[in-house]
């Protein structure tokens, strides 16, 4: 199983014709994501074609050649011609609050928001709206949601690892995908980028407890970053809720206080939102927690061999 992503989910690009849109729709196509339309008002009733040539381990039924995608006016012509129920936006931050709206009010389930630099008030506006509609958001400036072999919604490289036991949640992109790659020997059921804003759509919280109800997801890799609360939260969580082994990164740990770092939600406080202070806590919650990510993924080999029986635990 994976989690909020199947193989079988039909994808819809908001802003496909555009530079970014068609790069990754390329990308996604290639993979074997089953992408059936896009979106765009002034470029309606026409197609785009794409140059596809299989990547990955889910490109196994993915021919070489051009595909043609069709163009829509709008998401609810394109969901209703097609019966796509993911969306993902490659559109300006300045369209994006409207483009998620389109996409809720069109009645899909799971809008991926790859755009960055959208106003933190057009992000908590969103999220609201969509949480009222029970569509769930991943993002916004986030990677997406990939799950390896079967379906990749976003601008995760599709060829880093295949599909495994282990479970990825992670508030960087590059993170996301360096430990997709150390960890590719046992590879993942889903790998989520949920993005660094300081407010975004699926939090740590959420897909902990997608990956604690997902039988096939054997343990879980959790990265946060300095900044915030996201972290503690989820320890406390952990705590209460989760039976799965998690092991955590957190960068940032020579990061100076009260510097803004990286995402947007990166500023540290004091010892406040520090990664020490967010150590302390996974640590506490009986969470392993690496200083690098390569400390990290090895902390996560070990765990789960002994889980899996390879070696006394």
């Amino acid at each position: 199983m994976s989690i909020f992503l199947t193989e079988t989910d039909r994808v819809i690009v908001q802003g496909m014709t555009g530079s970014e849109g068609r790069k990754h729709t390329t990308r996604m196509l290639s993979a074997g994501t089953k992408v059936v339309a896009g979106v765009n008002p002034r470029k309606a009733g026409t197609t785009v074609a794409f140059d596809v040539a299989p990547i990955g381990p889910g490109a196994g039924e993915v021919q070489a050649g051009t595909v043609e995608v069709p163009v829509h006016g709008t998401v609810a012509e394109a969901k209703e011609a097609t019966g796509a129920e993911v969306s993902v936006v490659f559109v300006p931050p300045a369209f994006a609050k409207g483009a998620v709206v389109e996409a809720v009010d069109a009645g899909v389930r799971l809008v991926v928001v790859i755009t960055e630099g959208i106003p933190v008030a057009d992000a908590t506006w969103m999220r609201a709206y969509a949480a009222e509609y029970g569509v769930q958001i991943i993002g916004p400036n986030c990677p997406g949601i990939i799950s390896p072999a079967r379906s990749n919604v976003g601008i995760t490289p599709p060829d880093i690892t295949g599909l495994g036991p282990l479970g990825l949640v992670s508030k960087s992109g590059t993170l996301t995908y360096q430990l997709m790659h150390e960890l590719s020997d046992l590879g993942f059921t889903t790998c989520i980028g949920i993005g660094g804003d300081p407010v975004v759509g699926t939090t740590h919280i959420d897909a902990l407890a997608a990956f604690e109800a997902d039988p096939d997801t054997r343990l879980v890799v959790m990265i946060g970053e300095i900044g915030g609360d996201a972290e503690e939260r989820a320890a406390a969580y952990i705590r209460e809720h989760m039976t799965k082994p998690v092991v955590a990164y957190v960068a940032g740990f020579t990061a100076p206080e009260g510097r803004t770092m990286g995402h947007a939600g990166a500023i540290v406080s004091g010892s406040s939102g520090t990664a020490e202070a967010k150590k302390t806590a996974l640590e506490a919650a009986g969470v392993r927690v690496g200083r690098t990510p390569s400390q990290t993924a090895e902390i996560a080999r070990e765990l789960y061999r002994r889980l899996a029986g390879e070696v006394g635990a």
